[in-house]
């Protein structure tokens, strides 16, 4: 299955996404409020951090790039026990790569039981789906259907076969639905009797009869006596078994025939069990424009090719098609998109226009229909096709292939046509977060989160109304979950401070908005089946994620595991202070994480390294616990051999809004290497660095950074490291790349001012090259022909390392070790 997936550059920890102390006093926090933003303080400011360090700890590189296991394995994705009164949460074993489900109490002072392989069909409901009077849930485990009585808790197991059960849903009856290939099943739990409600085929419907491929067939037919009465008898049977399918309602319903060569993308059974509507598109069979990758390191010593994702130069539009099916009718209505406002815009005509004149050419602006599909939202697990609870009513969220439009549509179904009912424009392009969206549970009013304020915001709309908007100001709403009373609407948001996330919820009726946690950190949640309690996931600066409950009826959150060693626990880390630095170019500061120890007097002049985050779309100078944790230990580290340490939220990072996040339009590499250089400024007048001892490294899009900045700004470092780095983005995959810089085709001038490898005549500095070679995001090429390059310009100070089993986001301790020994080597040789 496909949507129009907006693609992460990010590298985590443990992930290959392109995506304290345990008291809050471990990281100060300077000018917190980011509305007050008097720019003549920020810039004297110094470094005042509330927690002695302690440079006798003797922190080790071997130590930190270690198994992560001696740190202790975190809680994740936790949920709730149906009554609300204990938790299930997955925890990583020690030593292996397998995980354990737990089992915890509320009133249970440990962590919990590990629910045993045999228990966990009964209590692996995390999806689960609830009936619509919420006396019954249902959920598929390894494929399977299991049904519960809330009520009495018994358990029943619906399905046991191979086949693989998906889309599952409750309809106005009680019965279940569920995808199953092309074809849509419903169960009944009570007598377990199962019926293919609806199917669907890509292909021709079938006919009577066959024309006469040829002369010679035709004449055969006509002819010979035997062959026109086999003829005429199948054309009897062909009209017996048509009849008989119209007729008689204990067969297997007729099935739909849709474009030949196509495949399905997603398919929703109407609650009432009416309607379906399917969204397919042309089938993806093995793509000529994919690449592959050569792997060396295999069982059998041979080499390998895996295939992997096409480069943004050969990504081509296409068009999603949205079919309404009455299934009682047995009619396919397709849905044109042409009821959506700017569907046929020529939204890219100044960018074309522009680079028409570069080749001496001139542009005429087209009206052609753009290519539209589904868009969903990367962080929110949901589907596009949302139907209201009585069925009647449908919405769907579509976007551009350009990026540009997003609209939220229903389906008028008795005219049979789309209605928009919200559209986000965007020049740059719109963001693949802030897409959620749903229907109310006891009325027609649609509920949705728009960027188009400038921040993510939530939105409430009836059907045929005006939109109320029920949050705003400069902060960013996410993570929706709708009471079941339609009373409140809860979500995550940054309100206080862009680095520190707390849970609030918002009377839908009134528009208040009541604060639920004031925890300081980063802080996710999951609502209790009754309503009364929120499940916390909460972590800070120097203090991974564990699990805490907040009672709505009480002030204070109570923590329900403990899961961090006492091997870390027992280091006295160094929390970095968040600093709002001056801006030379926005009036918004740029928010950055220090690592630092006070200054003695009379103290020499001291080092320094800036650290850039990977982007697509992350944040890291946050109060929460990084998924750069390696590298927080790894700048403990640096601060204990006499470094001064700048991690920066530069322009393009998550979390201040869409314009910050839309800064790099056309032109990535540019505002951020502005802001790292305000950067540098501070640390030389705030902390007491020499301008002249700064070097820089960073991975994924901050190995773009290390590149663009060494070639285009190199009196900035003196030495960078960057790792699996991009060195050319029409390389890179399509979701990412053309959101910034469209299509090469379209735009080889965004390409080509953004591209590192058009830039590497300006190396001046040493330059390390960390490249991993199975990595199916950043492809290795990048760095086969930046070094190829770098060669020809006859460059000397640059050397290369390679790590033959690592993709993007590495795994073996023994990588990791080797990678930042070099970093660590090159920074204590140069700098």
């Amino acid at each position: 299955m496909r949507h129009f997936k907006r693609c992460a550059l990010v590298v985590g920890m443990t992930s290959m996404l392109l995506a304290c102390a345990a008291t809050e006093s471990s990281t100060t926090l300077l000018n917190p409020t980011p509305q007050t933003n008097n720019q003549s303080t920020l810039a004297t400011q110094t470094i005042q951090s509330s927690q002695v360090f302690v440079a006798e700890q003797g922190l080790t590189i071997e130590q930190i790039m270690a198994d992560p296991d001696w740190i202790g394995n975190a809680p994740e994705q936790a949920y709730w026990s149906d009554d609300s009164q204990q938790v299930f949460y997955q925890r990583k074993q020690q030593g292996t790569p397998l995980s354990d489900l737990w089992l915890k109490s509320l009133s249970d002072s440990s962590n919990g039981q590990i629910v045993t392989l045999s228990e966990q069909h009964n209590v692996a409901y995390k999806n689960r789906v609830l009936s619509f009077d919420k006396k019954f849930s249902a959920w598929v485990y390894e494929g399977n259907i299991f049904y519960k009585n809330l009520a009495t808790g018994s358990l029943k197991q619906l399905t046991q076969d191979s086949n693989k059960a998906y889309n599952l849903r409750f309809l106005l009856d009680g019965k279940l639905s569920f995808q199953s290939g092309d074809s849509i099943m419903v169960l009944d739990p009570e007598n377990g009797f199962r019926e293919q409600r609806v199917s669907w085929k890509f292909a021709d419907e079938p006919k009577a009869l066959e024309a006469p491929k040829d002369y010679i067939a035709e004449q055969q037919q006509r002819l010979i006596q035997v062959i026109a009465k086999k003829r005429a008898d199948q054309a009897l049977r062909f009209e017996q078994q048509q009849q008989l399918q119209k007729q008689n309602s204990s067969l297997t319903a007729q099935a739909f025939y849709l474009p030949k060569g196509h495949q399905t993308v997603t398919a929703r059974l109407s609650p009432n069990g009416q309607w379906l509507l399917l969204v397919e598109e042309v089938e993806n069979k093995t793509r000529s424009d994919n690449d592959i990758m050569p792997n060396y390191i295999n069982e059998d010593g041979r080499i390998k090719t895996d295939n992997v994702r096409q480069r943004v130069a050969d990504g081509k539009p296409v068009e999603q098609t949205l079919w309404l099916l009455d299934l009682a009718g047995h009619k396919a209505q397709q849905l044109p998109y042409t009821a959506l406002p700017g569907y046929n815009e020529d939204v890219l005509a100044a960018v074309k226009r522009e680079n028409a004149v570069v080749k001496g050419e001139t542009y005429q602006e087209n009206r052609l229909p753009r290519t539209i599909g589904l868009i969903d939202d990367w962080r929110w697990s949901q589907s596009a096709i949302q139907w209201n609870s009585q069925g009647d009513k449908v919405a769907v969220m579509v976007a551009a292939f350009d990026n540009k439009d997003r609209w939220l549509t229903t389906v008028d179904i008795k005219e049979q046509k789309l209605l928009t009912q919200h559209r986000l424009h965007d020049d740059a392009w719109v963001n693949y977060q802030f897409n959620g969206f749903g229907w109310l549970n006891n009325s027609d009013s649609l509920y949705y989160l728009s960027e188009e304020t400038g921040y993510g915001h939530l939105y409430l709309k009836s059907y045929t109304g005006k939109a109320k908007a029920l949050t705003k100001g400069k902060f960013e709403v996410d993570s929706l979950t709708l009471s079941a009373d339609d009373q409140f609407m809860y979500f995550q948001a940054n309100k206080k401070h862009p680095g520190i996330y707390e849970i609030y919820r918002v009377n839908l009726a009134s528009g208040d908005i009541e604060a639920l946690t004031d925890l300081n950190g980063m802080t996710e949640y999951v609502l209790s089946p009754d309503e009364q309690s929120l499940l916390l996931t909460h972590s800070k600066v120097t203090m991974p994620p564990e699990l805490y409950v907040k009672a709505l009826a009480k002030p204070v959150a109570e923590q329900l595991t403990h899961t961090v060693s006492e091997a870390f626990l027992a280091i006295n880390w160094l929390a970095p202070d968040i600093v709002p630095i001056k801006s030379s170019h926005t009036d918004q500061p740029i928010y950055s994480r220090v690592y630092a120890t006070p200054m003695t007097e009379g103290e020499a002049k001291r080092r320094a390294v800036v650290f850039t985050h990977g982007a697509g779309y992350l944040q890291n100078s946050h109060l929460g616990w990084s998924a750069y944790f390696r590298e927080f230990m790894f700048h403990n580290f640096l601060v204990q051999q006499g470094y001064v340490v700048l991690d920066m939220d530069y322009r393009a990072s998550a979390g201040y809004g869409r314009d910050w996040r839309t800064a790099i339009y056309r032109h990535m590499g540019k505002p951020e290497i502005e802001d790292l250089r305000d950067g540098v400024n501070w640390l030389v007048a705030n902390t007491g660095v020499d301008a002249a001892k700064i070097g820089t490294y960073g991975g994924s899009y901050g190995g773009f950074m290390t590149f663009m900045a060494l070639f285009t700004a190199p009196d900035l470092f003196q030495a960078g490291a960057a790792l699996r780095p991009v060195s050319d983005w029409a390389h890179y995959n399509y979701g990412y790349t053309s959101n910034i810089l469209n299509t090469p085709d379209v735009d080889p001038i965004a390409y080509e001012r953004s591209s590192p490898i058009y830039f590497a005549e300006g190396l001046e500095k040493p330059l390390l090259i960390n490249a991993p070679m199975v990595d199916n995001n950043v492809f290795f090429v990048d760095t086969v022909r930046l070094v190829q390059r770098l060669i020809e310009l006859e460059k000397v100070d640059f050397e290369t390392a390679i790590f033959p089993v690592e993709s993007h986001g590495f795994v073996q301790p023994s990588s990791w070790l080797d990678e930042y020994r070099r970093i660590y080597k090159l920074f204590e040789t140069n700098l």
